[in-house]
Parts: structure tokens; C-alpha cells; sequence
């Protein structure tokens, strides 16, 4: 894997992420790097959930990187939200 097939996949797994994240209520705290990170393990995640299925863009097959993503970014919320309470 060249650096330039590694960037477009880290901007296919942000794109999935952020799709996620306006699927599910919640959000992701951070920025692009965050979301990058999200949707790389959301990939892993997802494709380990349901496999290799649906388009695939870069690498990235771009169903069950939106699910695990999406699952990461309500998991991440909610983790995020239960942290803000106790702390209040």
C-alpha cells in the first residue's frame, strides 16, 4: 500500500464516519483525525459484523463501514455523555 492509496483510504474512512455520525444521534469529539480514526476501526468493526459487502471505494467496502462506524460514534457518545454527568 503506496501513501497515496493510505491517504485516500483515511478520507473514504472519514467520509464513512462522518456519514455515521449524522446517521445516529451523537457526535464524535474531535476533528478529521478523529473521524479517520473512527472509520478505520469502524472498517475493522464492521466488516468483522457483517463481511465484505456492498460498493467498495479504496480498499474500504462502504456498508459495513458506515454500520461499525456508526456503532463506534453512539458507543463513543454515550461514553462521552455518561464522562460529562459524573463530572458535573
Amino acid at each position: 500500500m503506496g501513501i497515496l492509496s493510505f491517504i485516500l483510504f483515511l478520507f473514504v474512512a472519514a467520509a464513512c464516519a462522518y456519514l455515521a455520525e449524522r446517521l445516529v444521534p451523537g457526535s464524535i469529539p474531535g476533528g478529521f483525525l478523529t473521524s479517520a480514526i473512527v472509520g478505520i476501526i469502524g472498517a475493522w468493526v464492521g466488516g468483522s459484523m457483517v463481511g465484505q459487502i456492498g460498493p467498495s471505494l479504496a480498499g474500504v467496502s462502504l456498508l459495513p463501514c458506515i454500520l461499525g462506524s456508526a456503532l463506534l460514534v453512539f458507543l463513543l457518545s454515550m461514553v462521552s455523555r455518561g464522562f460529562s454527568h459524573r463530572n458535573a
